[in-house]
């Protein structure tokens, strides 16, 4: 159950008033901001009519929805539906794709490839930089990350004035990553169905005006799952969610994964949420990385996540393999302008 106020948000005067009500019935209430609206979800057993009537009859409430939904907030029907998530100065899907680059890896041995790197990719005309500070490995003595790097990635945005998309694994990682003011906590495909972990990044990051990009589960989750799977962030307070398909097993011969771009207007069907998809993890190889971005335009995303490196073979991780120059970037983010300008012009 959503309670939605007749102005932007409640004053302490009229929580109080409708905390006394909810708690007759064993419920709470949770303030989700919204970009414009605040939003108030009732938390415990929505089922009360007696409560819904009281809610709905003060003076100071415009309605309150009752959802019949798995994902209540995530629900395009939801009183979320006209929710913007904002990145810097971007407001993602609004006017053109919103477009997050960077290598896969940040080399600490070796920070000015990264620093060259985010310039250039500031030039090319990406939205945000993405860099991995701390890296998921399958064999555990693989290069792990380190937490040096998250002064380099800083540096960088401090340098382009560009938002940075960092991965969290763990609660130590998140409240680095909290303390630095990440404008993008990823989560990656290992922890999308991490749900002690999703609470936690909802719950600190609300209120903070950070985002997070939700990658989907690489074990084929459904997009029910994956919608769910979001819904724990926004749940905890933080409505700022980004969608990400990134490829799913299993692969498909001669791709890293099986390429899931297709998924997105089934996506946008059912959640008001921006879908950003991950041509990068999707297809696995620098030569395939345009075709995927071009079609995930076509499919109706709203922006792209790219691994690209100034020198791809000097990468650490998957760069080497999977990173697009910042020259092929710039290519890429003219081509897919003028894809998405071609589909809202045969929308209209």
């Amino acid at each position: 159950m959503m309670i939605i106020p007749k102005a932007s948000k409640l004053d302490s005067k009229q929580i109080k008033e409708i905390e006394k009500i909810v708690s007759e019935f064993d419920c709470n209430i949770l303030e989700i901001q919204g970009h414009n609206q605040c939003v108030y979800a009732i938390l415990g057993d929505e089922t009360h009519a007696l409560m819904f009537k009281r809610i709905a009859g003060l003076s100071y409430i415009r309605k309150v929805d009752a959802i019949e939904s798995p994902y209540k907030l995530m629900d395009r029907r939801s009183a979320l539906s006209d929710h913007q998530v904002q990145v810097g100065i971007s407001t993602v899907g609004k006017d053109s794709p919103f477009i997050i680059g960077g290598p896969c890896t940040i080399d600490p041995n070796e920070p000015s490839l990264y620093i060259d790197t985010a310039h250039a990719l500031k030039e090319a005309g990406v939205n945000a930089l993405r860099g991995g500070v701390w890296k998921p490995r399958t064999n555990p003595y693989s290069y792990q990350g380190d937490n040096k790097a998250i002064e380099i990635i800083i540096q960088a945005r401090e340098e382009t004035g560009l938002p940075i998309d960092v991965e969290v694994m763990d609660s130590e990682q998140l409240t680095i990553a909290m303390e630095a003011q990440v404008d993008i906590l990823q989560v990656g495909t290992r922890n999308a169905l991490n749900y002690s972990l999703l609470k936690e990044i909802g719950k600190l990051s609300a209120g903070t005006g950070s985002g997070v990009l939700l990658k989907r589960g690489r074990h084929v989750a459904s997009p029910n799952e994956f919608i769910a799977a979001a819904e724990y962030l926004v749940a905890e307070g933080n409505p700022n969610v980004m969608l990400c398909p990134r490829g799913t097993t299993p692969a498909l011969d001669g791709y890293r994964n099986h390429p899931d771009e297709s998924i997105t207007p089934l996506l946008k069907n059912r959640t008001w949420a921006p879908v950003i998809v991950d041509p990068s993890h999707s297809v696995g190889h620098a030569e395939y990385v345009l075709a995927c971005s071009l079609s995930a335009i076509a499919y109706g995303a709203d922006g792209l996540c790219i691994e690209s490196h100034i020198d791809p073979a000097r990468g650490i991780g998957d760069d080497p393999k999977q990173a697009i120059t910042p020259k092929r970037m710039k290519e890429l983010i003219a081509s897919c302008r003028e894809i998405w300008a071609h589909r809202y012009q045969v929308k209209d």
